[in-house]
């Protein structure tokens, strides 16, 4: 008789995982004052002193910007907006390159073409994910103004990259939507480029529903957030500002309810953070055991914070491909409370590569003529094959799962042991 779920066999696990819910009385709390306030909302679209928010956003920016020891921290109602915001206030011009990530979430490489920039992909590392350096250099040219840094799945960017940008006079937005409470050589993600954002997007190590908030030390660079942030063509004339570029603004404005929620959640984000390591080393410890397994390597000087899982496969080693071996891990498992409807949170490849999206391969953004790749006299190539590192990790060698999350007992973390020892133990079931 077979032993694996997948064919037949008897689940490892018949009960959902438990759910992430970070949000307790202390959020609760804080929101009702909101509500005893009456105040949801305090922004105005004009030069006021209610330009920059009302008190629980102005509380919130304050509390973030000490928290991770900046000068300046910008609330928006989404890391996307915060992305989009940041590639304005550096003043990118039409037809620029900016240099991008083609692993992770697509805002992160769409952001240049808000500004008609054109994204340039770079390759990843093999063992961290993160942009990799030599690539990011070969990719260079005297039309880059910045390089947008992903601190993929909760692992902080290579640090030579600031030497890079330092060499070439171009500007590092650091995407820390994964990586909030990281480290890279003592100091916190987010913090280690000239922009650093965060995401309080639902599933984010902390959050509040939607939102998001910028991070920089740089007084003109803040100055230029904030306005885009708030309908900066109205602005600027009675702010006396002489500085026009990019100063189309937008309504990127966070609510009174948001930033209270994340006011409350920026003060567990060291437990939370603490307890995702914990787990993270309880199954690294089995599941290293497993010979078709490599665990993920952290950076020299990095603290990881682990937003999911990311486990390294070798096909030689167990003679069946890594999507054959996932597919029946999954079958042993279970859906996580909350999040039903997405399945058994395991998953080959994580995104597939970016510039393989539709926009890319047609070259088509704005209108039907192929702008604003149709007016540059230079030819960018996004074809499959241009970054084959990210290429085998997504059909090959990588997959994530997000059974580390806090809430997750004991008993939990041995059941996931459990599904993958199993699969593995008996995997002449799926060999061809």
């Amino acid at each position: 008789m077979p032993k694996l779920a997948i064919n037949g066999g008897n689940k490892v696990r018949s009960t959902k995982f438990p759910a992430y819910k970070p949000i307790g009385k202390e959020e609760f709390d804080r929101v009702r004052e909101v509500f005893e306030s009456n105040i949801f909302s305090r922004f105005l679209g004009c030069w006021h002193e209610d330009f920059f928010g009302g008190p629980q956003v102005r509380e919130m920016e304050k509390a973030w910007a000490e928290f991770f020891g900046t000068k300046h921290a910008i609330s928006v109602n989404s890391a996307t907006s915060a992305l989009y915001c940041a590639v304005g206030a550096i003043d990118t011009e039409p037809l620029d390159e900016i240099i991008v990530s083609p692993y992770t979430m697509s805002a992160s490489a769409v952001a240049p073409l808000i500004y008609n920039a054109i994204p340039v992909f770079a390759e990843v590392e093999p063992d961290c994910f993160c942009l990799d350096v030599k690539s990011i250099e070969e990719k260079i040219t005297d039309k880059t103004r910045a390089i947008i840094v992903v601190d993929i799945f909760g692992q902080p960017y290579n640090p030579q990259i600031n030497d890079l940008a330092q060499k070439y006079n171009i500007k590092i937005i650091e995407d820390c939507a994964q990586a909030p409470y990281a480290k890279q050589d003592g100091k916190f993600a987010g913090t280690i480029g000239d922009i650093g954002l965060y995401s309080l997007n639902y599933h984010k190590h902390i959050h509040s529903g939607e939102g998001g908030v910028l991070v920089t030390n740089d007084d003109e660079l803040a100055n230029k957030l904030r306005l885009i942030r708030n309908h900066a063509e109205s602005v600027v004339e009675a702010k006396s500002e002489t500085d026009f570029v990019n100063m189309i603004g937008f309504n990127y404005r966070m609510t009174e309810i948001e930033a209270a929620i994340a006011h409350e959640q920026l003060k567990k984000l060291p437990e939370l953070i603490n307890e995702r390591r914990k787990n993270v080393n309880y199954l690294e410890n089995e599941l290293s055991k497993i010979p078709c397994l490599t665990m993920p390597k952290v950076r020299q000087g990095a603290e990881h914070a682990y937003y999911v899982h990311s486990i390294l496969f070798d096909e030689k080693v167990v003679g069946v491909h890594r999507n054959k071996f996932i597919d029946a891990v999954k079958a042993e498992l279970m859906p996580i409370e909350l999040r039903e409807t997405e399945g058994i949170k395991v998953s080959g490849g994580y995104c597939r590569p970016l510039y393989l999206l539709p926009m890319f391969q047609q070259k088509i953004a704005y209108g039907k003529n192929s702008y604003p790749w149709s007016a540059s006299d230079r030819k960018y190539d996004y074809s499959k094959g241009i970054c084959p590192v990210v290429e085998d990790l997504y059909y090959n060698k990588l997959f994530i799962h997000e059974y580390i999350r806090p809430g997750m007992k004991k008993s939990d973390l041995d059941d996931v042991i459990a599904a993958f020892t199993k699969v593995w133990e008996n995997k002449d079931e799926i060999r061809d």
